[in-house]
């Protein structure tokens, strides 16, 4: 179990129940079950209370906590028969997205969603879950797809930002994004979109601009990361925290303010700590968004999609 800065308490509680238990499995001998439950009982505590209220920036690490379940997680456990599908006819294929035909239940659909990876070498190949334009062009040739053979469409968001290297500059970063996400707009099949872990930028919102966008509890969504954001308004990184809060980033204050349409609860402490009721939560959560589609023709589902965004931006300006 990886422990985030602000668990450390519960680290060392956790720590020492399980040292006893270890001593107690060398040495039968030994009875210390009644002081490791107690040990169990205070670190049950101290994880409700400090889940019970996080502030922004602890929603921040828990968002990027490693261990979270990222997209190759979610499409093993939800989807049958997965076909990935790769390249964007032009130039390469991206490894931060991924995705391709498959069946959520007997629905056929189409899934596309950003991979972080799970070790440092997976990390790497993935770039860390930051695409370049060619990820959002599959993303578009996927969709378009999509919308030909009529069916629906999940993508599951989960990037610190597009990435920014010159190269993904020279190749028209701003232009693929822009393309991705109005290219979400046309499609006239639903999409569903879940951010599972970071929505970072413009590199998220070339995916989620969907007809139903959903949040994991503790996951984030923001215009840029609270440490660029410092770096710009203070010149400092450090102060992450105070960007954090003014960005009002977190699933409770953007469905407040009406960006967001649900938040998926997570097990107590986060997805970290129990990811097979994780992917059965967000599983549940895409099953009941494209069954309250059914019936709903693609002109109407267009339609609603943009008046949603729309009304979104009047909104914000009579606020």
């Amino acid at each position: 179990m990886n422990y985030l800065e602000f668990e450390k308490t519960l680290a060392e509680i956790e720590g020492k129940s399980a040292e006893l238990r270890a001593m107690a499995r060398a040495n039968p001998e030994m009875d210390v079950e009644k002081e490791a439950e107690a040990l169990d009982r205070k670190a049950n505590q101290i994880l409700n209370d400090l889940y019970r209220n996080l502030s922004p920036w602890r929603k921040c690490q828990v968002a990027r906590h490693p261990d979270r379940p990222h997209c190759r997680d979610y499409i093993d456990a939800l989807f049958t028969e997965y076909t990935p599908l790769a390249g964007d006819r032009n130039f390469a294929d991206d490894h931060a997205i991924m995705g391709g035909l498959a069946r959520l239940d007997d629905r056929p659909v189409v899934v596309i969603g950003q991979e972080k990876g799970w070790d440092t070498k997976s990390r790497i190949a993935h770039n860390f879950g930051m695409a370049r334009p060619e990820g959002y062009r599959k993303a578009i040739r996927l969709m378009d797809l999509a919308h030909r053979f009529k069916l629906p469409v999940i993508t599951l968001v989960d990037t610190p930002g597009a990435y920014p290297g010159k190269g993904a500059e020279e190749r028209g970063q701003a232009e693929a994004i822009a393309r991705s996400t109005q290219k979400c707009l046309e499609i006239a099949v639903p999409l569903v979109s879940v951010i599972v872990g970071e929505g970072g930028s413009g590199g998220a919102v070339a995916l989620a601009t969907a007809n139903r966008v959903l949040m994991l509890e503790h996951s984030v969504y923001s215009v840029i990361t609270p440490e660029g954001c410092a770096s710009i308004l203070w010149k400092d990184a450090e102060k992450m925290r105070e960007a954090a809060e003014s960005l009002r980033l977190t699933a409770q204050d953007l469905l407040k303010l009406g960006v967001i349409d649900g938040i998926i609860a997570e097990p107590r402490g986060g997805a970290q700590r129990d990811r097979d009721a994780t992917l059965t939560a967000v599983g549940k959560a895409l099953r009941e968004s494209l069954a309250s589609f059914d019936g709903t023709k693609g002109d109407k589902l267009v339609a609603a999609r943009r008046r949603k965004f729309l009304e979104m931006g009047r909104k914000g300006l009579s606020a």
